[in-house]
């Protein structure tokens, strides 16, 4: 035992099987309690856990047990619960925390109440989310929590100091505690726990009376057996668990039977392209929620998922590479290729978080989508009429050109719709999307600030209007979105921009045969069309690019070819202005692919020289900028940036960011209302700078390790994967001196 002083004084356990005498284990082990006592029917089970050091102490009754208790735990049957309420009430210290550790919560709070007469401050419901193919005292593990979840619903008026104890509890039993509703816990586990086990054990029973049954279990494969694993669970546990549990079970199992009769009858109509679009979709959200679940996708700013950079100085960056391909295109082939009529297939496909996230709300919306599989993608499409109301809301992770297009598109859809994202996504600004939308006679509700979450009415059996709207600050993905938009509006919808911004849009609304018209600064569309599909080969991103165009700008004796990089004329900005200040770049073959103009790029490393970026190339180059931050840092000279605005409202304000990373370098600059200011020629020193889960910041730094005295520590690098799966090993691989360190994996390992 540790010598930490205890957290209780003396906790009942009501209930000594594998929960109630692992709770009960670990307590003990972990030193939370001076006395711990147990109560339970069998006699035989208290003798067996005093003599196994489960329990201090044996209480002959559960009245004997509470009194003087300041912890209270039932672990006995859900069935059984009011009866040992009404029992221990009497005996209940007033200031006493009581809690369960049964798997259902309304029946528990209508037990509660209907003993207690309401639900009070210190009743708190839990439900450790662990377990074991044993059973009984004999099984008590004290680490069995460990690295499990333990999920508590308080009341409202719950006593936060009290919450606060049996949080510290469950989390010095190694278990991660989550609190949330009552209602929601009984739908979830409704969902993910009960629905499963009814369904194992009446498959085991319908196969056990099949004439055949031997052979069946005989000749079953591994899947069988691990599915129908959960019908040896205890039948007496789960006939408590489903009476208990009754609505939320029933619905579930509605809405699970009306899904199997939509199979049965695309089984029985040879209907291929149904029975692909479910399968294909159930793969997709198996291994989507696999990897979100090993923080692998959707990685947060918390601390189980955090991932460390660490650097070594120096180097040069040669090879012959091609970056992931583009992020913007990636998203729009998906999202065009799912309005179209026809099967649209993409190449050079981002297999990125964000990407990702975007294909599997599409999915969500009952388009069937396969792959991807290594950039591939076949997108059946659905027409401009074809998505389905998706069943919760969608889930859009770090993307908020995601969030912004999809805004314009789900405003015109006739269903309701809600968009949420990650803790970065969520604090960004989207009234710059809402607001024209509701011009147009979209119902669009936003949180505080008109940040996310969206909840998008949709347009209510009435059509959009189509309007003309002059942007109020050159934006690409408000562009887009109200452009998306004007497919489906009365009328045309206009936007003028006051600078050029990248076009990808227009260009593949066009492949897709839906007639654009631009005349100079003004894009429209007319509502109505249709979209047919088409073939994509996505280009790399040059926003990828961009980081090793720098790094190999900046590190002496570089030799560098990045491949395939696409070169629309709305994006080149890095390029232009890397070459203003001296850059030696060079582009090669030249060529049009699928609308889209590419290039392969020849980089080697020169002497730059500070410049005032000029204004026209700040939109051409937006989210190049946290990298040529790191260009003006090594140039000679001054270099001005005025006019990025844009910048602070990105996944990180990057002005203040790369400003605070830099003073950690021992670079100093002067940040102004819209840019910055960089001498450049100073050393950048060793040290350790916070990325703010921004992915363009830590590739940024990343790069300037090339030109750094000393060790750079990068933290909460986790969100590298939203854009640039694969960067730490084709970092590696380009002679930058690079390593992860995660909390479970290598950041290659998250990013795959």
């Amino acid at each position: 035992m540790t010598s930490r002083e205890p957290l209780f004084q003396r906790v009942a356990i009501i209930g000594l099987g594998l929960i109630g005498g692992s709770l009960a284990s670990a307590i003990r082990k972990n030193n939370l309690a001076r006395e711990v006592v147990g109560a339970d029917q069998r006699k035989e089970d208290l003798l067996l856990g005093q003599s196994l050091g489960v329990i201090d102490t044996i209480a002959e009754t559960t009245a004997e047990a509470v009194q003087g208790a300041d912890l209270v735990v039932l672990a006995v049957p859900v069935q059984a619960t009011r009866k040992v309420l009404e029992e221990i009430r009497p005996h209940l210290a007033a200031d006493a925390i009581l809690t369960d550790v049964g798997s259902t919560k309304s029946s528990f709070v209508k037990d509660v109440e209907a003993v207690f007469g309401e639900f009070l401050p210190c009743i708190i419901p839990g439900h450790p989310i662990a377990g074991s193919e044993r059973s009984g005292i004999r099984a008590a593990d004290p680490d069995l929590f460990s690295n499990h979840k333990v999920i508590l619903t308080p009341p409202d008026n719950v006593s936060s100091a009290h919450l606060a104890k049996l949080q510290v509890l469950w989390e010095t039993c190694g278990a991660t505690v989550l609190t949330m509703s009552v209602a929601y816990h009984d739908e979830v586990l409704a969902a993910t726990s009960h629905l499963p086990h009814l369904i194992a054990f009446s498959l085991v029973d319908t196969l056990a009376g099949e004439d055949q049954n031997m052979d069946i279990f005989r000749y079953a494969a591994g899947g069988f057996r691990d599915f129908t694993r959960i019908a040896a669970s205890d039948p007496v546990m789960w006939h408590d668990i489903f009476l208990s549990n009754r609505d939320a079970v029933l619905r579930e199992i509605d809405h699970f039977t009306n899904d199997l009769d939509q199979l049965r009858t695309a089984i029985a109509d040879q209907d291929g392209a149904t029975l692909l679009r479910v399968f294909s979709r159930a793969k997709a959200a198996r291994e989507h929620f696999s990897k979100m679940l090993s923080g692998q996708a959707y990685v947060t700013n918390n601390s189980e998922n955090q991932v460390t950079f660490r650097l070594q100085p120096g180097g040069s960056v040669t090879g012959d590479i091609r970056v992931p391909g583009d992020k913007s295109i990636s998203h729009r082939s998906i999202m065009l290729g799912a309005l179209a009529e026809g099967i649209t297939e993409v190449k050079g496909f981002l297999e990125g978080e964000d990407s990702l996230a975007t294909l599997q709300a599409f999915r969500d919306m009952g388009v069937a989508i396969e792959g991807p599989d290594n950039g591939f993608v076949r997108i059946h499409g659905v027409g401009m009429h074809g998505l389905q109301a998706p069943r919760g809301p969608i889930y859009l992770g770090n993307s908020g050109t995601g969030m912004r297009l999809f805004t314009g598109l789900l405003a015109a859809q006739p269903f309701e719709s809600e968009l949420t994202g990650d803790a970065s996504l969520s604090v960004r600004p989207m009234n710059r999307v809402a607001d024209p939308l509701r011009s147009m006679g979209a119902v669009i509700d936003t949180a505080e600030g008109g940040r996310p979450p969206l909840k998008i009415r949709g347009s209510q059996g009435k059509k959009l209007i189509g309007i003309h709207y002059d942007m109020p600050v050159a934006s690409a993905q408000v562009k887009s979105c109200l452009l998306l938009a004007g497919l489906y509006a009365d009328g045309t919808t206009s936007v003028t921009e006051p600078a050029p911004t990248r076009d990808h849009t227009e260009r593949m609304l066009s492949g897709f045969g839906y007639k654009v018209d631009r005349e100079g600064p003004t894009a429209s569309v007319t509502g109505g069309g249709k979209l047919t599909a088409n073939r994509i080969d996505v280009p790399a991103d040059i926003s990828s690019a961009a980081f090793f165009l720098v790094a190999a700008s900046i590190a002496p004796g570089s030799d560098l070819v990045l491949r395939h990089v696409g070169m629309n004329p709305t994006r080149v900005g890095v390029i232009n202005i890397l070459r203003q200040m001296g850059a030696d770049i060079e582009v090669m073959a030249e060529r049009e692919i699928g609308g889209e103009p590419v290039a392969d790029l020849r980089v080697r490393s020169a002497e730059l020289k500070g410049i005032d970026i000029p204004e026209d190339q700040v939109p051409l180059a937006i989210d190049e900028f946290p990298a040529l931050f790191i260009a003006a840092t090594c140039a000679t000279g001054r270099t001005v940036l005025t006019g990025a605005e844009e910048l602070r409202v990105k996944e990180s304000d990057r002005i203040q960011v790369m400003a605070d990373g830099l003073a950690a370098l021992g670079v100093e600059t002067t940040v102004t209302a819209d840019g910055i200011i960089i001498e450049g020629g100073q050393t950048i020193k060793g040290g350790s700078v916070h990325s703010h889960g921004d992915h363009r910041i830590a590739m940024s730094f990343a790069v300037a390790s090339l030109r750094a005295s000393g060790e750079i520590e990068i933290n909460n690098c986790a969100n590298v994967a939203t854009s640039f799966p694969g960067f730490v090993e084709l970092a590696k691989e380009t002679g930058i001196n690079i390593s992860a360190e995660g909390s479970e994996t290598d950041a290659e390992e998250r990013s795959h």
